[in-house]
């Protein structure tokens, strides 16, 4: 099967990359989109995106992967960075408490910001720093069932369930876009061209189950 060029997809998918500085949001980034790791990783300087193109029920969906610094003096972006974006992943790191306290506050900058139906996941990152561990996983579970969020743990350093955590979200996105499309007056003519960028605006009561929300694989 010859492969489809950069620019032939299906769906295109805005997914933010939001969290405190230093918890590992460039490498998760550059770990899913490049397969590449720097431990001399500089703080991120306003925003940067990267690309990728993942096969899901048999369709090419193109993830667009903004990432942006955690530090306050860059809220300013806020309202663009959220715009359009169907989904998130809030990353914190296992080994600061400090990091995890902060995601409560980093889910309500997103739900004040981004789509109402924006699909959030809750990725736990450094997991290969087991014995440095200050947030539980059971914590954070709890978290993500209170929240209604779906979870993840990561290494971007080992490249340990960076590529799950991706496919997960991304395929959630897909399965609640390809059934409003279905859902609709028009019928599956309805679905979107080659090319088209989708906003998410009603999820799936599907999409709302909480029963997996919790898996940490």
């Amino acid at each position: 099967m010859v492969p489809k060029p950069d620019d032939d997809y299906d769906y295109l998918f805005k997914v933010v990359l939001i969290g405190d500085s230093g918890v590992g949001k460039s490498n998760l980034l550059s770990r899913f989109t490049r397969n590449e790791f720097s431990l001399e990783s500089k703080s991120t300087i306003g925003v940067e995106f990267a690309t990728r193109s993942i096969q899901v029920d048999g369709k090419t969906i193109k993830a667009q992967i903004w990432d942006t610094a955690g530090q306050e003096r860059y809220r300013a972006i806020t309202s663009a960075y959220y715009r359009g974006a169907v989904g998130a992943l809030l990353v914190y790191d296992i080994t600061k408490q400090t990091t995890f306290e902060n995601v409560e506050r980093w889910l309500k900058e997103l739900r004040d910001h981004a789509d109402a139906n924006i699909v959030i996941m809750l990725v736990g990152n450094k997991s290969d720093l087991r014995h440095l561990r200050s947030v539980q996983t059971e914590d954070a579970k709890a978290f993500c069932e209170r929240e209604g969020l779906s979870f993840i743990e990561t290494s971007a350093l080992e490249a340990t369930n960076v590529e799950q955590a991706f496919q997960r979200i991304l395929t959630e996105i897909y399965h609640i876009v390809s059934k409003k499309a279905l859902a609709s007056e028009d019928g599956p003519a309805a679905a979107p061209t080659s090319g088209t960028a989708i906003k998410v605006t009603e999820a799936a009561p599907e999409a709302k189950k909480k029963s997996t929300c919790c898996s940490s694989a």
